[in-house]
């Protein structure tokens, strides 16, 4: 079983933390490209947008050269989730989820000194800039796209529930490990649908290091060994869930599971 490093979130940057999972997760991630590909992107758009003065004409340009000129966006047709979600893939494609399209605008837009944000919210990722004259601007990070509260709570109602309501608390700032979680949560769902189980299995110890206790990325982490044939240890991570989450209407199917896996190991001896 491949040992962690233990990252220390608390003293990283949202976009720093980013590249250490995703360094643990995959031994081929090329990290130097990726950072000097930043450096540069960077470089470029401080020049791009030195012309301007105030902050929110700043940011203004900053979205142009993002969305129009460098062309991000979001993916169409048929693609693999988790190729939108690795920041070097976003790069060379230039198509990402709003995750990882938030994580690389917000890292360019903090290293020019731009007050933004990321929103956690509840349907997917948003940005947010405050400004002096206490207003504030909302961010799409799929197209660049200034939100109002009306789209907002459409897609409440569309995605949460027709009945769901936007309270002011939605819109508050996320902590790094906050966004880290929701990114690594996307993965690990993406390359377990992939079959990709030994890389999803790095992203489940990943999301235990943060949280060590949770059952449900227990059972998830149980679930990916069961499918690695790791019969012993799913048994332990599976058995865990069901004893601290009787009620779960899930805890059913994977008591189903757990039979299953130990008549295997009864076949097998």
């Amino acid at each position: 079983m491949k040992s962690f490093p233990n990252i220390d979130f608390s003293k990283l940057s949202l976009f720093d933390s980013i590249i250490a999972t995703s360094q643990v997760i995959r031994e081929d991630f090329p990290t130097k490209s990726v950072v000097s590909d930043l450096y540069n992107k960077v470089k470029e758009a401080k020049s791009y947008i030195s012309s301007e003065i105030e902050p929110n004409l700043k940011l203004k340009k900053l979205l142009t050269l993002f969305y129009k000129n460098w062309n991000f966006g979001s993916a169409s047709g048929i693609y693999k989730l988790s190729d939108m979600l690795w920041i070097d893939n976003v790069l060379k494609t230039r198509r990402g989820t709003a995750v990882s399209l938030g994580v690389l605008f917000l890292h360019i837009a903090q290293e020019l000194k731009l007050p933004l944000h990321p929103v956690v919210f509840p349907t997917q990722l948003i940005l947010r800039a405050d400004w002096i004259n206490k207003k504030k601007w909302l961010i799409n990070p799929f197209n660049g796209e200034i939100l109002d509260q009306h789209t907002l709570e459409v897609w409440l109602k569309g995605n949460i529930s027709p009945t769901a309501e936007l309270y002011e608390n939605d819109l508050y700032k996320s902590e790094s490990i906050t966004v880290v979680r929701k990114m690594l949560d996307t993965l690990k769902s993406a390359l377990m649908e992939e079959k990709k189980m030994e890389l999803a299995l790095n992203v489940s110890n990943l999301l235990l290091q943060i949280n060590p206790n949770d059952p449900y990325e227990i059972r998830d982490r149980g679930l990916i060994y069961a499918n690695l044939e790791c019969n012993h240890v799913a048994l332990t991570d599976l058995i865990y869930f069901v004893e601290n989450c009787p009620e779960d209407p899930i805890s059913e199917i994977i008591k189903v599971q757990i039979h299953a896996i130990e008549q295997k190991k009864m076949v097998l001896h």
